[in-house]
């Protein structure tokens, strides 16, 4: 393209590359000393024309950033932080994966700031300070893993205690831990944004999904409308919503579902909290929280030139990565799991591996070539993954 004056239209800021630039700056010098000026590459003053250059491009790029961070749609970093706080929403901080865990032991023994290791030596933390061991020898505890983001072990896996105690025999996890989320993208919350400003008045479900998706702690939600006058095949009754909410405490997910509901507008749920608004007649709210379908996968290759442990690593990364971000209620397809498997080849007119069949499971069923379907208010989660070559 030829160099143009910077502009603004519906589209947004406009502005030449470096090389018309360039160019451009180039001509006026002929065009000032006479056409006969050497410009060449090796000249010195073409040198400084590509300096100059540079600096206007330069200054045109930090125009552009400017000028994208007025708006949510385009705005990053710090600059999208403070336009969203006009709506009341900050940024979701980095959360911490959470587990049950089971600890056997002597009964009455007393366990102080109790920690244990899982087989990749990630540190799980006691949420209670104290615990006691009851009559029965046996107590279900809930644990934090010290670091933050997802972190994820499969089933009997932390198995060592850090800080023995006398009494304090063993420790295991039954269940897989409940990823914690890193740091939330400015893709994401862009897309929480424009779901929490949602109009009242456009939808029930719009304005629900809004309010909590606001609330500090939730991570994955999907509220769902029966609008007939039968229950329908999620088994949601007639003129009813069912909201399905991971993360959050119950109190503030009902008062949000509450205040948008509309009035004689069902609540449908395995979970029940009792309100009482400014009438003072109690009412139940209802909701879910989701089930997990804990998810195996097989991924047979043909390794080739190149293909060694980090490439492996890189496959069972990108499969637990893309089960770790689907939604409430969203299908396992063996087609993602096959594409997602070969983001792990770095070079692609190069690559170490060959994607030859993708199997899935569920729940300890057996490994198949089918996709799995989730339920309406359950949620597909990472257990193990397997490469066979």
């Amino acid at each position: 393209m030829a160099y143009f004056k910077p502009y603004v239209d519906a589209s947004g800021f406009h502005y030449p590359s470096y090389d018309d630039i360039k160019q451009e700056l180039i001509e006026e010098m002929k065009r000032i000393y006479g056409q006969d000026l050497y410009l060449e590459n090796d000249s010195q003053d073409y040198q400084m024309i590509s300096a100059f250059a540079l600096k206007i491009y330069d200054t045109y790029q930090a125009i552009e950033l400017d000028y994208n961070n007025r708006s949510v749609k385009t705005a990053i970093g710090t600059a999208l932080d403070t336009l969203v706080k006009n709506n009341g929403i900050t940024r979701k901080r980095a959360s911490y994966s959470t587990v049950k865990l089971t600890i056997t032991g002597e009964p009455n023994t007393n366990i102080i700031g109790g920690q244990a290791k899982d087989s990749s030596d990630n540190t799980w933390g006691l949420v209670d300070y104290y615990v006691t061991i009851p009559a029965s020898g046996t107590i279900d505890v809930d644990a934090t893993c010290t670091k933050l983001g997802d972190i994820t072990t499969n089933v009997n896996t932390i198995t060592k205690i850090v800080n023995p105690t006398k009494g304090w025999l063993s420790v295991t996890n039954k269940a897989i831990p409940i990823p914690g989320q890193p740091v939330e993208t400015d893709e994401q919350l862009r897309k929480r944004q424009s779901i929490s400003v949602a109009n009242p008045s456009q939808t029930v479900i719009e304005s629900t999904e809004g309010a909590i998706a606001a609330i500090e702690g939730v991570t994955r939600y999907r509220v769902y409308e029966n609008d007939t006058s039968i229950t329908d095949s999620n088994g949601i009754p007639s003129h009813s919503i069912s909201a399905v909410v991971e993360g959050g405490t119950d109190k503030e997910i009902a008062q949000a579902i509450y205040l948008r509901k509309g009035p004689g507008c069902g609540t449908h749920g395995n979970t029940t909290v009792q309100l009482i608004p400014r009438s003072t007649v109690p009412i139940n709210i209802k909701f879910s929280r989701p089930s997990y379908l804990d998810i195996d996968v097989q991924v047979k290759i043909k390794a080739l030139t190149g293909y060694n442990n980090e490439v492996e690593n890189a496959i069972l990364e990108q499969v637990r990565y893309y089960l770790s971000i689907l939604e409430i209620g969203q299908n396992v397809y063996i087609s993602s799991i096959w594409a997602v498997s070969a983001r792990a080849i770095s070079n692609i007119t190069a690559p170490t591996f060959s994607v030859l069949e993708v199997k899935l499971a569920a729940n300890n069923g057996n490994l198949a070539t089918t996709d799995i379907t989730i339920a309406h208010n359950s949620v597909a989660r990472f257990k193990s993954c397997k490469v066979v070559k």
